[in-house]
């Protein structure tokens, strides 16, 4: 009995430090059970492979290609299949890095490039990349007979949306006889992509549809961007318009800031 009372011990003693690891990652510090969801497996290697991916690329020396397809960056020549060596060649008489871009490609293709200008690139893609994940398109209305101070209102709603990265799509209406003037419609778009050309860029042009023209704009990167449309006294803030909820149906919302 002695003997098979021990072993139940010796049994518990080893299994304790597990049990101790299991119950940290399904229960809290004090020993409470919690609701708390540990990240994905997948999640974590998807982020680990995007921080390692630069280290990956393979440069000069570390290519292990016999041959490879020969790519100047600069100008885009092309110097085809070449030997591993001769084309580390290629690069050292350029002064410039032999860099893989294509690995699983038959053969390899490598550029000759700069590679400290090659990651900074790379790395500027991501980030731009990232931002505009969360882009969102907003529309905002205008008139051909505007007066002065909506025209106003309008383009510090527009500079608000561009700054925060989104869309914006300007929708020109025409009512009536108004239709008889799409030279002046067309007018307006010229002018409101002039007002905005330090936040944004065309990247739809003006185009009539029916009654209507359209016009899509997107931002600039946030470092060259420059607002025209407010003072120190009349500042455009979401607490005041909740101008970042507003959704694609929702263009009457600059009619109903203005108090139409």
């Amino acid at each position: 009995m002695a003997r098979s009372s021990a072993a139940p011990s010796s049994a518990r003693l080893s299994l304790e430090p597990l049990e101790r690891e299991f119950k940290n990652l399904t229960h809290g510090a004090g020993g409470t059970r919690t609701n708390r969801i540990e990240p994905p497996l997948h999640a974590l290697r998807s982020h680990f492979n995007k921080a390692i991916q630069l280290t990956q690329i393979r440069v000069n020396q570390r290519i292990r290609a016999r041959e490879v397809r020969v790519i100047v960056a600069s100008t885009g020549e092309q110097l085809g299949v070449m030997k591993i060596q001769d084309a580390l060649r290629a690069a050292q008489q350029h002064g410039l890095d032999l860099v893989e871009v294509a690995a699983t490609a038959n053969p390899p293709v490598c550029r000759i490039v700069d590679f400290g200008k090659f990651k900074y690139d790379l790395a500027k893609h991501d980030k731009e990349k990232k931002q505009n994940v969360g882009s969102k398109l907003k529309e905002v209305k205008f008139r051909v007979n505007i007066g002065t101070h909506d025209y106003e209102t309008k383009m510090r709603h527009s500079e608000e949306f561009l700054d925060k990265g989104n869309k914006v799509r300007m929708l020109l209406q025409f009512r009536g006889r108004e239709m008889a003037h799409q030279d002046l419609g067309m007018k307006m778009m010229r002018k409101i992509e002039a007002d905005l050309t330090t936040m944004g860029h065309v990247e739809a042009p003006p185009k009539l549809m029916g009654r209507n023209i359209f016009m899509t704009m997107v931002p600039l990167p946030a470092g060259k961007r420059k607002r025209n449309f407010h003072g120190p006294h009349d500042i455009v803030n979401e607490a005041d318009f909740d101008a970042g909820d507003m959704s694609d149906d929702e263009a009457d919302t600059d009619d109903a800031a203005e108090g139409k």
